[in-house]
């Protein structure tokens, strides 16, 4: 059974506030798919914060209209699947991913504000390290002179102590040996 008007406008309503705030949109084709690997793709899309949903086109259409993403319309053909996220790479990390394992999802398309992307594009967004990713990188990176000014200001502290306890060493040993000399004739006399 079909949707009514409004419900159809609950539904445009509904995707166009998520693509108000997204970053990238990734269409690919189900035809075929069952619902039990639909419904893993579902979860793994969940788990990524990727919002993902089947749509009519016309009412893709509607809702990517007087958007930067109103480019990838050309795009909307076939039974679809929409992954739509605030994070670039995230849906196109998600509908790829499940493609690999899954020959009955074919990434069709791909927007980014004010870009569209053929499969190839989207199949090297994906291939692409995350937001997380790239943060991670990012502070590991900032981090590393910080780190080794603090191990080189720690070498001099350590180094004075161990050059110290060296010099006691040697003191103790010398002052044994004078001891263990002065021991010595004293045992064969």
């Amino acid at each position: 059974m079909g949707l009514n008007r409004e419900e159809k406008a609950v539904v445009v309503d509904e995707v166009g506030a998520v693509v108000a705030t997204a970053q990238a949109i990734i269409v690919a084709e189900y035809r075929g798919l069952e619902v039990g690997p639909i419904t893993a793709l579902r979860k793994q899309a969940r788990a990524s914060g990727v919002y993902l949903r089947v749509l009519k086109n016309t009412l893709a259409r509607r809702a990517v209209a007087g958007t930067p993403f109103e480019g990838l319309t050309d795009k909307l053909v076939g039974p679809l699947i929409y992954g739509i996220s605030k994070d670039p790479v995230s849906a196109a990390k998600v509908l790829a991913d499940f493609a690999k394992s899954n020959d009955k999802l074919a990434i069709k398309a791909g927007a980014m504000p004010n870009f569209v992307m053929d499969a190839n594009g989207v199949k090297a967004l994906a291939a692409m390290p995350s937001r997380e990713e790239l943060l991670s990188t990012l502070m590991a990176t900032m981090q590393a002179p910080v780190t080794k000014f603090v191990r080189t200001l720690n070498e001099v502290p350590g180094k004075f102590v161990r050059t110290v306890a060296a010099l006691r060493d040697e003191r103790e040993k010398a002052e044994a040996a004078p001891a263990a000399a002065d021991a010595a004739p004293a045992d064969a006399a």
